[in-house]
Protein backbone atom coordinates (compact mmCIF):
# COMPACT_ATOMS: atom_id res chain seq x y z
CA UNK A 1 0.00 0.00 0.00
CA UNK A 2 1.08 3.59 -1.05
CA UNK A 3 2.18 4.86 2.46
CA UNK A 4 1.98 8.58 1.16
CA UNK A 5 -1.56 7.69 -0.13
CA UNK A 6 -2.76 5.85 2.69
CA UNK A 7 -2.15 7.94 6.06
CA UNK A 8 -2.24 6.04 9.36
CA UNK A 9 -4.52 7.35 12.26
CA UNK A 10 -1.28 8.38 13.89
CA UNK A 11 0.11 11.11 12.14
CA UNK A 12 -3.70 12.55 12.04
CA UNK A 13 -3.44 12.77 15.85
CA UNK A 14 -1.24 15.39 17.93
CA UNK A 15 -0.94 15.45 22.13
CA UNK A 16 -2.35 18.42 23.60
CA UNK A 17 -2.07 19.35 26.85
CA UNK A 18 -4.55 17.62 29.47
CA UNK A 19 -8.07 19.26 29.80
CA UNK A 20 -7.18 22.20 26.84
CA UNK A 21 -10.18 23.56 25.16
CA UNK A 22 -11.68 22.04 21.82
CA UNK A 23 -9.56 23.48 18.91
CA UNK A 24 -11.32 24.70 15.84
CA UNK A 25 -12.47 21.86 13.65
CA UNK A 26 -10.75 18.74 15.76
CA UNK A 27 -12.34 16.51 18.27
CA UNK A 28 -10.94 16.57 21.69
CA UNK A 29 -10.35 13.12 23.09
CA UNK A 30 -8.48 12.80 26.65
CA UNK A 31 -5.20 14.48 25.37
CA UNK A 32 -5.04 13.58 21.43
CA UNK A 33 -6.86 16.00 19.25
CA UNK A 34 -8.37 14.01 16.13
CA UNK A 35 -8.90 16.23 12.87
CA UNK A 36 -12.42 14.78 11.21
CA UNK A 37 -11.02 14.99 7.70
CA UNK A 38 -8.73 12.70 8.68
CA UNK A 39 -11.28 10.38 10.07
CA UNK A 40 -13.06 10.58 7.20
CA UNK A 41 -10.14 9.83 4.42
CA UNK A 42 -8.89 6.74 6.85
CA UNK A 43 -12.80 5.52 6.42
CA UNK A 44 -12.48 5.83 2.92
CA UNK A 45 -9.21 4.38 2.87
CA UNK A 46 -10.09 1.48 4.86
CA UNK A 47 -13.57 0.91 2.51
CA UNK A 48 -11.24 0.04 0.07
CA UNK A 49 -9.15 -2.27 1.65
CA UNK A 50 -12.27 -4.58 3.41
CA UNK A 51 -13.63 -4.25 -0.93
CA UNK A 52 -9.58 -5.37 -1.93
CA UNK A 53 -9.91 -8.23 1.06
CA UNK A 54 -13.19 -8.68 0.37
CA UNK A 55 -12.74 -9.49 -3.41
CA UNK A 56 -9.51 -11.01 -2.54
CA UNK A 57 -11.58 -13.48 -0.45
CA UNK A 58 -14.08 -14.48 -2.66
CA UNK A 59 -11.19 -14.83 -5.22
CA UNK A 60 -9.20 -17.33 -2.51
CA UNK A 61 -12.98 -19.27 -2.01
CA UNK A 62 -13.83 -19.98 -5.52
CA UNK A 63 -10.53 -21.49 -5.76
CA UNK A 64 -10.83 -23.63 -2.64
CA UNK A 65 -14.33 -24.47 -3.99
CA UNK A 66 -12.03 -25.66 -7.36
CA UNK A 67 -9.36 -27.59 -5.26
CA UNK A 68 -12.04 -29.73 -3.62
CA UNK A 69 -14.07 -30.42 -6.73
CA UNK A 70 -10.59 -31.54 -8.55
CA UNK A 71 -10.33 -32.83 -5.38
CA UNK A 72 -13.02 -34.94 -5.87
CA UNK A 73 -12.43 -35.51 -9.35
CA UNK A 74 -9.41 -37.19 -8.98
CA UNK A 75 -10.87 -39.62 -6.40
CA UNK A 76 -13.87 -40.72 -8.68
CA UNK A 77 -11.79 -40.89 -11.80
CA UNK A 78 -9.08 -42.65 -10.27
CA UNK A 79 -12.42 -45.22 -8.90
CA UNK A 80 -13.33 -45.20 -12.56
CA UNK A 81 -10.27 -46.15 -14.34
CA UNK A 82 -9.62 -48.58 -11.90
CA UNK A 83 -12.67 -49.91 -12.80
CA UNK A 84 -12.15 -49.60 -16.29
CA UNK A 85 -8.37 -51.10 -15.95
CA UNK A 86 -10.46 -54.31 -14.08
CA UNK A 87 -12.48 -54.62 -17.41
CA UNK A 88 -10.45 -54.71 -20.21
CA UNK A 89 -7.69 -57.08 -18.00
CA UNK A 90 -10.94 -59.39 -17.17
CA UNK A 91 -11.45 -58.72 -20.96
CA UNK A 92 -7.86 -60.23 -22.20
CA UNK A 93 -8.25 -63.00 -19.78
CA UNK A 94 -11.32 -64.17 -21.34
CA UNK A 95 -10.16 -63.96 -24.63
CA UNK A 96 -6.91 -65.94 -23.42
CA UNK A 97 -9.06 -68.44 -21.58
CA UNK A 98 -11.14 -68.47 -25.22
CA UNK A 99 -8.39 -68.88 -26.89
CA UNK A 100 -6.99 -71.49 -24.78
CA UNK A 101 -10.20 -73.69 -24.65
CA UNK A 102 -9.95 -73.70 -28.77
CA UNK A 103 -6.34 -74.87 -28.74
CA UNK A 104 -7.11 -77.29 -25.95
CA UNK A 105 -9.67 -79.00 -27.99
CA UNK A 106 -7.84 -78.98 -31.23
CA UNK A 107 -5.11 -80.85 -28.97
CA UNK A 108 -7.95 -83.28 -27.65
CA UNK A 109 -9.07 -83.92 -31.76
CA UNK A 110 -6.12 -84.53 -32.82
CA UNK A 111 -5.28 -87.28 -29.89
CA UNK A 112 -8.86 -89.14 -30.66
CA UNK A 113 -7.92 -89.13 -34.42
CA UNK A 114 -4.63 -90.85 -34.37
CA UNK A 115 -5.74 -92.60 -31.23
CA UNK A 116 -8.42 -94.20 -33.11
CA UNK A 117 -6.13 -94.43 -36.18
CA UNK A 118 -3.73 -96.80 -33.90
CA UNK A 119 -6.87 -98.74 -32.37
CA UNK A 120 -8.28 -99.53 -35.67
CA UNK A 121 -4.88 -100.83 -37.11
CA UNK A 122 -4.14 -102.71 -33.69
CA UNK A 123 -7.26 -104.70 -34.22
CA UNK A 124 -6.77 -105.33 -37.36
CA UNK A 125 -3.12 -106.94 -36.53
CA UNK A 126 -4.35 -108.58 -33.65
CA UNK A 127 -6.57 -110.64 -35.56
CA UNK A 128 -4.30 -111.33 -38.25
CA UNK A 129 -1.97 -112.55 -35.83
CA UNK A 130 -4.55 -114.60 -34.03
CA UNK A 131 -5.57 -116.49 -37.55
CA UNK A 132 -1.39 -116.87 -38.64
CA UNK A 133 -1.03 -118.61 -35.12
CA UNK A 134 -3.98 -120.96 -35.28
CA UNK A 135 -2.34 -121.71 -39.28
CA UNK A 136 0.99 -122.47 -38.27
CA UNK A 137 0.09 -124.73 -35.82
CA UNK A 138 -2.08 -126.51 -38.43
CA UNK A 139 0.66 -126.84 -40.51
CA UNK A 140 3.26 -127.88 -38.07
CA UNK A 141 0.66 -130.74 -36.68
CA UNK A 142 0.43 -131.14 -40.68
CA UNK A 143 4.27 -132.37 -40.58
CA UNK A 144 3.52 -135.66 -38.48
CA UNK A 145 0.76 -137.27 -41.62
CA UNK A 146 2.14 -140.65 -43.02
CA UNK A 147 -0.22 -140.73 -45.15
CA UNK A 148 1.01 -139.41 -48.60
CA UNK A 149 -2.62 -138.40 -49.81
CA UNK A 150 -3.73 -136.80 -46.66
CA UNK A 151 -0.59 -134.68 -46.16
CA UNK A 152 -0.61 -133.56 -50.03
CA UNK A 153 -4.62 -132.27 -49.01
CA UNK A 154 -3.31 -130.83 -46.01
CA UNK A 155 -0.05 -129.21 -47.56
CA UNK A 156 -2.90 -127.81 -50.42
CA UNK A 157 -5.14 -126.54 -48.15
CA UNK A 158 -2.08 -124.75 -45.62
CA UNK A 159 -1.36 -123.32 -49.12
CA UNK A 160 -4.29 -121.80 -49.74
CA UNK A 161 -4.66 -120.52 -46.26
CA UNK A 162 -1.65 -119.00 -46.64
CA UNK A 163 -2.11 -117.12 -49.55
CA UNK A 164 -5.68 -115.55 -48.40
CA UNK A 165 -4.38 -114.75 -45.00
CA UNK A 166 -4.64 -110.96 -43.66
CA UNK A 167 -0.96 -111.54 -41.88
CA UNK A 168 0.19 -111.33 -45.60
CA UNK A 169 -1.56 -108.13 -46.18
CA UNK A 170 -0.98 -106.04 -43.65
CA UNK A 171 1.04 -102.84 -43.36
CA UNK A 172 3.31 -103.60 -40.85
CA UNK A 173 4.32 -99.41 -40.34
CA UNK A 174 1.50 -97.28 -38.09
CA UNK A 175 -0.31 -94.82 -39.81
CA UNK A 176 0.06 -92.04 -37.95
CA UNK A 177 2.64 -90.92 -35.59
CA UNK A 178 2.74 -90.14 -32.01
CA UNK A 179 4.85 -86.60 -32.49
CA UNK A 180 2.53 -83.84 -31.68
CA UNK A 181 4.96 -81.06 -31.96
CA UNK A 182 2.86 -79.36 -34.41
CA UNK A 183 0.21 -78.72 -31.92
CA UNK A 184 2.78 -76.58 -29.80
CA UNK A 185 2.70 -73.10 -29.65
CA UNK A 186 4.94 -70.49 -28.77
CA UNK A 187 3.79 -67.18 -27.10
CA UNK A 188 7.20 -65.39 -26.74
CA UNK A 189 6.04 -62.56 -28.70
CA UNK A 190 2.60 -62.35 -27.01
CA UNK A 191 4.04 -62.66 -23.67
CA UNK A 192 6.44 -59.60 -25.03
CA UNK A 193 3.56 -57.52 -26.09
CA UNK A 194 1.55 -57.97 -22.66
CA UNK A 195 5.01 -56.97 -20.68
CA UNK A 196 5.09 -53.90 -22.96
CA UNK A 197 1.72 -53.26 -21.86
CA UNK A 198 1.22 -49.68 -20.78
CA UNK A 199 -1.00 -46.66 -20.65
CA UNK A 200 -2.04 -44.76 -23.34
CA UNK A 201 -0.37 -41.44 -24.87
CA UNK A 202 -3.06 -38.72 -23.79
CA UNK A 203 -3.59 -36.21 -26.13
CA UNK A 204 -2.22 -32.52 -24.73
CA UNK A 205 -4.50 -29.79 -23.92
CA UNK A 206 -5.09 -27.92 -26.73
CA UNK A 207 -4.98 -24.17 -26.23
CA UNK A 208 -8.09 -21.87 -26.86
CA UNK A 209 -6.83 -18.64 -28.76
CA UNK A 210 -8.92 -15.63 -27.37
CA UNK A 211 -8.03 -13.43 -30.65
CA UNK A 212 -9.49 -15.93 -32.91
CA UNK A 213 -12.94 -16.12 -31.20
CA UNK A 214 -15.98 -13.70 -32.12
CA UNK A 215 -18.85 -13.20 -30.55
CA UNK A 216 -21.10 -11.51 -33.31
CA UNK A 217 -25.05 -12.17 -34.19
CA UNK A 218 -26.02 -14.21 -31.14
CA UNK A 219 -23.33 -16.67 -32.28
CA UNK A 220 -19.82 -17.27 -30.87
CA UNK A 221 -17.30 -19.40 -32.38
CA UNK A 222 -14.53 -20.27 -30.60
CA UNK A 223 -11.32 -21.57 -32.53
CA UNK A 224 -8.14 -23.46 -30.60
CA UNK A 225 -4.51 -24.96 -31.57
CA UNK A 226 -2.59 -27.91 -30.54
CA UNK A 227 0.68 -27.32 -28.36
CA UNK A 228 2.19 -29.55 -30.68
CA UNK A 229 0.87 -31.97 -33.85
CA UNK A 230 -0.65 -34.87 -32.90
CA UNK A 231 -1.77 -37.28 -36.06
CA UNK A 232 -3.64 -39.49 -33.42
CA UNK A 233 -6.12 -37.01 -32.35
CA UNK A 234 -9.82 -38.08 -33.83
CA UNK A 235 -11.46 -35.32 -32.79
CA UNK A 236 -12.73 -32.60 -29.64
CA UNK A 237 -15.15 -31.86 -27.32
CA UNK A 238 -16.51 -28.42 -26.70
CA UNK A 239 -17.99 -27.45 -23.48
CA UNK A 240 -19.87 -23.92 -22.58
CA UNK A 241 -22.03 -22.65 -19.78
CA UNK A 242 -23.30 -19.40 -19.17
CA UNK A 243 -22.07 -17.03 -16.62
CA UNK A 244 -22.11 -13.48 -14.77
CA UNK A 245 -18.71 -13.83 -13.53
CA UNK A 246 -15.62 -12.91 -15.37
CA UNK A 247 -12.96 -14.79 -15.32
CA UNK A 248 -12.03 -18.68 -14.22
CA UNK A 249 -15.81 -20.85 -13.84
CA UNK A 250 -16.80 -20.69 -10.65
CA UNK A 251 -17.62 -24.56 -9.13
CA UNK A 252 -20.81 -23.31 -7.62
CA UNK A 253 -22.34 -21.45 -10.54
CA UNK A 254 -25.62 -22.53 -11.19
CA UNK A 255 -25.55 -23.30 -14.63
CA UNK A 256 -23.91 -27.13 -16.10
CA UNK A 257 -21.93 -27.45 -18.78
CA UNK A 258 -23.32 -28.14 -21.87
CA UNK A 259 -21.38 -30.33 -24.82
CA UNK A 260 -20.80 -30.02 -28.17
CA UNK A 261 -18.90 -34.00 -29.09
CA UNK A 262 -16.88 -35.07 -32.31
CA UNK A 263 -15.85 -31.95 -34.07
CA UNK A 264 -13.38 -32.36 -36.37
CA UNK A 265 -11.73 -29.09 -36.97
CA UNK A 266 -10.12 -26.81 -34.60
CA UNK A 267 -12.83 -24.21 -34.89
CA UNK A 268 -17.06 -24.28 -34.36
CA UNK A 269 -19.49 -21.62 -34.21
CA UNK A 270 -22.17 -21.97 -31.22
CA UNK A 271 -25.19 -19.91 -33.11
CA UNK A 272 -28.57 -19.07 -32.26
CA UNK A 273 -27.96 -18.06 -28.35
CA UNK A 274 -29.97 -16.06 -26.20
CA UNK A 275 -27.24 -13.97 -24.58
CA UNK A 276 -28.63 -13.31 -20.82
CA UNK A 277 -25.71 -13.41 -19.03
CA UNK A 278 -22.77 -11.55 -19.46
CA UNK A 279 -20.38 -14.01 -20.03
CA UNK A 280 -19.63 -17.44 -21.16
CA UNK A 281 -16.81 -19.73 -20.21
CA UNK A 282 -15.43 -21.90 -22.56
CA UNK A 283 -13.17 -25.23 -22.90
CA UNK A 284 -12.18 -27.69 -25.30
CA UNK A 285 -10.07 -31.34 -25.31
CA UNK A 286 -8.74 -33.48 -27.95
CA UNK A 287 -9.70 -37.23 -28.11
CA UNK A 288 -8.07 -40.28 -29.71
CA UNK A 289 -9.48 -43.63 -30.89
CA UNK A 290 -9.42 -44.72 -27.08
CA UNK A 291 -9.12 -41.41 -24.51
CA UNK A 292 -9.73 -38.23 -24.33
CA UNK A 293 -7.13 -35.76 -23.27
CA UNK A 294 -6.89 -32.77 -20.49
CA UNK A 295 -9.28 -29.88 -20.92
CA UNK A 296 -7.57 -26.59 -22.16
CA UNK A 297 -7.86 -23.64 -19.67
CA UNK A 298 -11.06 -22.06 -19.65
CA UNK A 299 -11.74 -19.25 -21.74
CA UNK A 300 -14.44 -16.35 -20.90
CA UNK A 301 -15.28 -14.29 -23.57
CA UNK A 302 -18.34 -11.97 -22.75
CA UNK A 303 -21.90 -12.29 -24.26
CA UNK A 304 -23.59 -8.94 -22.49
CA UNK A 305 -27.29 -7.42 -24.29
CA UNK A 306 -30.23 -6.42 -23.25
CA UNK A 307 -32.49 -9.00 -21.69
CA UNK A 308 -35.91 -7.40 -20.45
CA UNK A 309 -39.62 -8.80 -19.63
CA UNK A 310 -42.82 -7.31 -19.71
CA UNK A 311 -43.79 -5.29 -16.68
CA UNK A 312 -47.14 -6.90 -16.32
CA UNK A 313 -47.92 -4.93 -12.75
CA UNK A 314 -48.33 -1.34 -15.11
CA UNK A 315 -49.67 -2.98 -18.53
CA UNK A 316 -53.30 -2.20 -18.97
CA UNK A 317 -56.03 -4.22 -17.56
CA UNK A 318 -56.97 -5.84 -21.06
CA UNK A 319 -53.98 -6.72 -21.58
CA UNK A 320 -52.79 -10.30 -20.52
CA UNK A 321 -48.68 -10.37 -19.84
CA UNK A 322 -46.07 -13.22 -19.43
CA UNK A 323 -42.69 -12.15 -19.30
CA UNK A 324 -42.22 -11.94 -22.78
CA UNK A 325 -46.14 -12.49 -24.26
CA UNK A 326 -48.77 -10.16 -24.60
CA UNK A 327 -52.21 -10.80 -25.65
CA UNK A 328 -55.39 -8.74 -25.42
CA UNK A 329 -57.84 -9.87 -23.16
CA UNK A 330 -61.02 -8.23 -23.48
CA UNK A 331 -62.26 -9.01 -20.27
CA UNK A 332 -59.80 -8.20 -18.23
CA UNK A 333 -60.25 -5.90 -15.24
CA UNK A 334 -63.96 -6.10 -14.91
CA UNK A 335 -64.33 -7.99 -11.42
CA UNK A 336 -61.87 -5.09 -10.08
CA UNK A 337 -64.34 -2.62 -11.93
CA UNK A 338 -67.36 -3.02 -10.49
CA UNK A 339 -65.45 -2.81 -6.85
CA UNK A 340 -64.28 0.98 -7.92
CA UNK A 341 -67.16 2.15 -10.00
CA UNK A 342 -68.75 3.76 -7.14
CA UNK A 343 -65.77 5.36 -5.83
CA UNK A 344 -64.74 6.52 -9.44
CA UNK A 345 -68.00 8.27 -9.52
CA UNK A 346 -67.47 10.24 -6.57
CA UNK A 347 -65.04 11.72 -7.59
CA UNK A 348 -65.15 12.20 -11.28
CA UNK A 349 -61.61 13.49 -12.36
CA UNK A 350 -60.69 10.00 -13.65
CA UNK A 351 -64.12 10.11 -15.49
CA UNK A 352 -63.13 13.13 -16.60
CA UNK A 353 -59.70 12.76 -17.82
CA UNK A 354 -61.16 9.62 -19.39
CA UNK A 355 -63.58 11.47 -21.93
CA UNK A 356 -61.03 13.58 -22.73
CA UNK A 357 -58.92 10.91 -24.24
CA UNK A 358 -61.93 8.99 -25.67
CA UNK A 359 -61.05 10.46 -29.30
CA UNK A 360 -57.97 8.81 -30.94
CA UNK A 361 -56.81 7.64 -33.86
CA UNK A 362 -56.12 4.25 -33.04
CA UNK A 363 -58.89 1.32 -33.63
CA UNK A 364 -61.16 1.12 -30.36
CA UNK A 365 -62.95 -2.60 -29.67
CA UNK A 366 -66.38 -2.49 -28.32
CA UNK A 367 -66.40 -0.50 -25.75
CA UNK A 368 -65.90 -2.50 -22.33
CA UNK A 369 -65.67 -0.94 -19.10
CA UNK A 370 -62.19 -1.09 -18.30
CA UNK A 371 -62.71 1.64 -15.29
CA UNK A 372 -60.29 4.50 -14.61
CA UNK A 373 -57.82 3.28 -11.88
CA UNK A 374 -57.73 0.23 -10.21
CA UNK A 375 -55.82 -0.11 -7.12
CA UNK A 376 -52.48 0.59 -7.64
CA UNK A 377 -49.50 -1.70 -6.75
CA UNK A 378 -47.39 -0.53 -4.44
CA UNK A 379 -43.60 0.78 -5.61
CA UNK A 380 -45.12 0.49 -9.29
CA UNK A 381 -46.60 3.67 -11.50
CA UNK A 382 -50.33 3.46 -12.06
CA UNK A 383 -52.23 1.04 -14.73
CA UNK A 384 -52.24 2.38 -18.25
CA UNK A 385 -56.04 2.52 -18.58
CA UNK A 386 -58.60 4.14 -21.35
CA UNK A 387 -58.01 3.42 -25.13
CA UNK A 388 -54.02 3.11 -24.35
CA UNK A 389 -53.53 -0.41 -24.49
CA UNK A 390 -49.81 -0.59 -23.50
CA UNK A 391 -47.29 -2.31 -21.94
CA UNK A 392 -43.18 -1.25 -21.15
CA UNK A 393 -40.86 -3.38 -20.58
CA UNK A 394 -39.36 -3.49 -17.18
CA UNK A 395 -35.69 -2.53 -17.76
CA UNK A 396 -34.41 1.03 -18.30
CA UNK A 397 -32.06 1.90 -20.94
CA UNK A 398 -29.67 4.51 -20.15
CA UNK A 399 -26.82 4.35 -22.68
CA UNK A 400 -25.45 2.02 -25.32
CA UNK A 401 -26.91 0.47 -27.98
CA UNK A 402 -29.35 -1.99 -27.91
CA UNK A 403 -31.31 -4.36 -30.34
CA UNK A 404 -34.65 -6.60 -29.95
CA UNK A 405 -37.32 -8.19 -32.22
CA UNK A 406 -41.49 -8.21 -31.77
CA UNK A 407 -43.26 -10.54 -33.68
CA UNK A 408 -47.22 -10.34 -33.98
CA UNK A 409 -49.69 -12.80 -34.46
CA UNK A 410 -51.05 -13.27 -37.61
CA UNK A 411 -54.99 -11.99 -36.71
CA UNK A 412 -53.14 -9.07 -34.85
CA UNK A 413 -55.98 -5.99 -35.89
CA UNK A 414 -53.35 -3.03 -34.04
CA UNK A 415 -50.18 -2.82 -32.66
CA UNK A 416 -47.45 -0.30 -31.78
CA UNK A 417 -43.81 -0.98 -31.13
CA UNK A 418 -40.84 1.69 -29.88
CA UNK A 419 -39.99 3.12 -27.00
CA UNK A 420 -41.05 6.39 -24.55
CA UNK A 421 -39.58 7.43 -21.11
CA UNK A 422 -40.87 6.64 -18.09
CA UNK A 423 -42.89 9.93 -17.48
CA UNK A 424 -45.39 8.58 -20.30
CA UNK A 425 -49.06 9.40 -19.08
CA UNK A 426 -51.12 6.20 -18.09
CA UNK A 427 -53.84 7.65 -20.53
CA UNK A 428 -51.24 8.14 -23.44
CA UNK A 429 -50.89 6.08 -27.05
CA UNK A 430 -47.38 5.32 -28.01
CA UNK A 431 -46.36 8.51 -30.63
CA UNK A 432 -48.86 10.19 -29.73
CA UNK A 433 -46.67 11.97 -27.53
CA UNK A 434 -43.47 14.07 -27.17
CA UNK A 435 -42.43 11.14 -25.00
CA UNK A 436 -42.51 8.60 -27.13
CA UNK A 437 -41.61 7.01 -30.66
CA UNK A 438 -43.06 3.87 -32.15
CA UNK A 439 -44.02 2.27 -35.41
CA UNK A 440 -48.13 1.83 -35.88
CA UNK A 441 -49.34 -1.40 -37.63
CA UNK A 442 -53.66 -1.00 -38.27
CA UNK A 443 -54.46 -4.68 -39.81
CA UNK A 444 -58.30 -2.97 -38.89
CA UNK A 445 -61.16 -1.62 -41.54
CA UNK A 446 -57.81 -0.36 -43.33
CA UNK A 447 -53.88 -1.55 -43.73
CA UNK A 448 -52.19 1.24 -42.51
CA UNK A 449 -48.35 0.83 -41.48
CA UNK A 450 -46.72 4.25 -40.15
CA UNK A 451 -44.22 6.05 -37.90
CA UNK A 452 -45.17 8.38 -34.89
CA UNK A 453 -44.09 10.83 -32.64
CA UNK A 454 -45.51 13.36 -31.02
CA UNK A 455 -48.78 13.13 -32.49
CA UNK A 456 -47.22 13.03 -35.74
CA UNK A 457 -47.90 10.35 -38.17
CA UNK A 458 -45.36 9.36 -41.15
CA UNK A 459 -46.94 6.85 -43.86
CA UNK A 460 -44.77 3.90 -44.45
CA UNK A 461 -44.49 2.92 -47.91
CA UNK A 462 -43.07 -0.77 -47.04
CA UNK A 463 -44.30 -4.35 -46.41
CA UNK A 464 -45.02 -5.19 -42.99
CA UNK A 465 -42.61 -7.86 -41.83
CA UNK A 466 -43.14 -10.86 -40.11
CA UNK A 467 -40.45 -10.02 -37.32
CA UNK A 468 -39.58 -6.54 -36.48
CA UNK A 469 -35.77 -5.53 -35.28
CA UNK A 470 -35.38 -2.59 -33.09
CA UNK A 471 -32.46 -0.79 -32.91
CA UNK A 472 -31.89 1.83 -30.43
CA UNK A 473 -28.27 3.68 -29.64
CA UNK A 474 -29.29 6.03 -26.85
CA UNK A 475 -26.10 7.89 -26.82
CA UNK A 476 -26.37 8.24 -30.46
CA UNK A 477 -30.24 9.36 -30.28
CA UNK A 478 -31.50 7.01 -32.89
CA UNK A 479 -34.48 4.49 -33.01
CA UNK A 480 -34.21 2.19 -35.78
CA UNK A 481 -36.91 -0.42 -37.05
CA UNK A 482 -35.53 -3.42 -38.84
CA UNK A 483 -37.13 -6.21 -41.20
CA UNK A 484 -35.54 -9.00 -38.70
CA UNK A 485 -35.11 -11.70 -41.26
CA UNK A 486 -33.68 -9.67 -44.55
CA UNK A 487 -32.27 -6.57 -42.12
CA UNK A 488 -33.51 -3.89 -44.63
CA UNK A 489 -34.49 -0.61 -42.94
CA UNK A 490 -38.22 0.19 -41.86
CA UNK A 491 -37.67 3.86 -40.52
CA UNK A 492 -35.18 5.81 -37.99
CA UNK A 493 -35.85 8.41 -35.80
CA UNK A 494 -33.33 10.58 -35.06
CA UNK A 495 -33.40 12.95 -31.95
CA UNK A 496 -31.99 13.38 -28.50
CA UNK A 497 -32.68 11.34 -25.56
CA UNK A 498 -33.21 13.40 -22.18
CA UNK A 499 -34.07 10.43 -20.11
CA UNK A 500 -33.70 6.67 -19.48
CA UNK A 501 -35.76 5.08 -22.05
CA UNK A 502 -38.13 2.09 -21.75
CA UNK A 503 -39.42 -0.54 -24.55
CA UNK A 504 -42.99 0.10 -25.50
CA UNK A 505 -45.48 -2.08 -26.73
CA UNK A 506 -49.27 -1.72 -27.61
CA UNK A 507 -51.31 -4.05 -29.01
CA UNK A 508 -55.32 -4.93 -29.63
CA UNK A 509 -57.32 -7.77 -30.85
CA UNK A 510 -54.24 -10.17 -30.76
CA UNK A 511 -50.56 -10.60 -29.23
CA UNK A 512 -47.17 -9.72 -29.16
CA UNK A 513 -44.16 -11.84 -28.37
CA UNK A 514 -40.11 -10.68 -27.90
CA UNK A 515 -37.15 -11.59 -28.61
CA UNK A 516 -34.70 -10.30 -26.27
CA UNK A 517 -30.81 -11.01 -25.10
CA UNK A 518 -30.20 -10.22 -28.78
CA UNK A 519 -26.68 -8.38 -29.95
CA UNK A 520 -26.84 -5.59 -32.14
CA UNK A 521 -26.76 -7.59 -35.51
CA UNK A 522 -23.59 -6.91 -37.91
CA UNK A 523 -25.90 -5.98 -40.56
CA UNK A 524 -27.58 -3.41 -38.15
CA UNK A 525 -24.11 -2.14 -37.39
CA UNK A 526 -23.66 -1.55 -41.04
CA UNK A 527 -26.29 0.04 -41.89
CA UNK A 528 -25.73 2.30 -39.25
CA UNK A 529 -22.84 3.73 -40.66
CA UNK A 530 -24.64 4.37 -44.17
CA UNK A 531 -27.44 5.79 -42.61
CA UNK A 532 -26.25 8.24 -39.60
CA UNK A 533 -27.68 11.21 -42.02
CA UNK A 534 -31.42 11.16 -41.75
CA UNK A 535 -33.20 11.93 -44.91
CA UNK A 536 -35.64 14.72 -45.05
CA UNK A 537 -38.65 12.50 -45.25
CA UNK A 538 -37.94 11.53 -41.97
CA UNK A 539 -37.37 15.00 -40.50
CA UNK A 540 -40.63 16.14 -39.43
CA UNK A 541 -40.75 13.10 -36.97
CA UNK A 542 -36.99 14.21 -35.73
CA UNK A 543 -37.57 16.15 -32.30
CA UNK A 544 -35.74 16.82 -29.04
CA UNK A 545 -38.00 14.93 -26.30
CA UNK A 546 -37.71 16.97 -23.04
Amino acid sequence: MDSQKYMSIGQCYSKEKENTAVGKGCILTSNITVRPEAIDFEQEALQRIISTLANKNDEIQNFIDTLNHTLKGVQENSSNILSELDEEFDSLYTILDEVKESMVNSIKQEQARKSQELQSQLSQCNNALENSEELLEFATRSLDIKEPEEFSKAARQIKDRVTMASAFRLSLKPKVSDNMTHLMVDFSQERQILQTLKFLPVPKAPEIDPVECMVADNSVTVAWRMPEEDNKIDHFILEYRKTNFDGLPRVKDERCWELVDHIKGTEYTLSGLKFDSKYMNFRVRACNKAVAGEFSDPVTLETKALNFNLDGSSSHLNLKVEDTCVEWDPTGGKGQDSKIKGKENKGSVHVTSLKKHTRSGTPSPKRTSVGSRPPAVRGSRDRFTGESYTVLGDTAIESGQHYWEVKAQKDCKSYSVGVAYKTLGKFDQLGKTNTSWCIHVNNWLQNTFAAKHNNKVKALDVTVPEKIGVFCDFDGGQLSFYDASSKQLLYSFKTKFTQPVLPGFMVWCGGLSLSTGMQVPSAVRTLQKSENGMTGSTGSLNTVAQ
